[in-house]
């Protein structure tokens, strides 16, 4: 099969970055593979739709590092396929690294993966469910009990009295952003740098407040879900504990956090259950769940990242369980054409 990854930016990529695992796991198992930008789709006058991205040379790589190197060399031309000669587009972008300097390219991968789907590509994540999940409102639209206590809002006395009502604390970012970008722990509504803190991250647009939950100072867990169910493999799941630099309280691998091996209890499990029927319906094939407690921070359904990390920490191979996953896809698609909804099947 030829599979297709659209990314921000190519050049932007890393050796250590999921797509990439993704990327030399297909060419081992004998696909080939694209990569596509924002700015990559044609959609001609008799409504074709084609798309030029950067081809990664059939080559058997041994190691990420030696494909890295060879997508970097074809980054500097490209091709023009058909979009019926592309099999699976899996969209990787991470929408709000856009935002602020390429607003155009944010959506590109939601509208023309949407138009691919409608002509017969499998697209995963399914893109009207990424559609709906491209800030951090989508966590409220999952059941209560999952998530902490939250306020959205850019109203300053909302916040400020929402703070008062939790005596732990609480956590205060944008409502859009990725990377633990302007988080603040805020203990009192007090907290002397309160009108700074809402002017760094208002600046983003809507905030959001969450209840502080204080097993965060030991990090949140990154659990794995493909087609709605705890990724594992050899006995092991996809999963690790991120823990925050002394001094931040950002767990966040970006911002220094760090990652180790973590025990999958049954309390985890039982919110990947929970969350499993929406995730299925709105068509994600994979997502990481941020669990902090018995609670859910976060459903990264976008970029979920540390497939190389946690191959390294378990000694398997997760990236296969995905790419077979993906040529499963490919065989239902072909075999039952468009009678099944892209979005059934991107979480099939």
């Amino acid at each position: 099969m030829r599979i297709a990854f659209f990314v921000n930016s190519v050049v932007n990529e890393t050796v250590g970055y999921t797509t990439t695992i993704l990327a030399l796991t297909a060419t081992q198992r004998g696909h080939s593979v694209v990569y596509v930008e924002p700015g990559d789709f044609i959609l001609r006058p008799d409504d074709s739709l084609a798309v030029s991205a950067v081809v990664v040379p059939d080559t058997p790589y041994k190691t990420p590092d030696k494909l890295f190197e060879a997508l970097q060399e074809a980054a500097r031309q490209k091709k023009t396929f058909a979009i019926g000669d592309i099999d699976i587009l899996f969209l990787r972008n991470d929408p709000s690294l856009d935002a602020t300097d390429r607003p155009w390219a944010a959506n590109a991968g939601i509208m023309f993966g949407r138009l691919a789907a409608e002509r017969g590509v499998v697209v995963v994540n399914d893109p009207d469910g990424l559609a709906q999940a491209q800030n951090k409102l989508y966590l409220q639209a999952f059941p209560e009990v999952v998530r902490p206590a939250t306020l959205i809002s850019r109203s300053i006395a909302e916040i400020r009295a929402f703070i008062d009502k939790q005596p732990k604390g609480c956590i205060v970012k944008p409502l859009q952003g990725s990377g633990g970008k302007n988080v603040f722990h805020i203990a009192t509504p007090n907290d002397f740098n309160l009108n700074q803190i809402f002017e760094a991250a208002s600046g983003e647009g809507y905030l959001i407040a969450q209840a502080y939950i204080p097993e965060a100072k030991t990090g949140d867990v990154r659990l794995f879900l493909m087609n709605g169910i705890p990724l594992q493999s050899g006995g092991s799941y996809a999963a690790f504990r991120r823990v925050p630099a002394k001094g931040d309280v950002r767990s966040n691998i970006h911002a220094a956090g760090t990652a180790r091996k973590v025990k999958v209890t049954d309390k985890m499990l039982a919110l990947a259950e929970l969350v499993r029927p929406k995730l299925i319906s709105d068509g994600m094939f994979l997502v990481g769940l941020d669990i902090v407690g018995d609670k859910l921070l976060e459903i990264n359904v976008f970029t979920p990242g540390g497939l190389a990390r946690l191959a390294a920490m378990y000694k398997t191979d997760f990236a296969s369980s995905v790419v077979g996953a993906l040529e499963e896809k490919l065989t239902q698609r072909r075999a039952y054409g468009m009678a099944i909804a892209n979005a059934r099947l991107a979480a099939l």
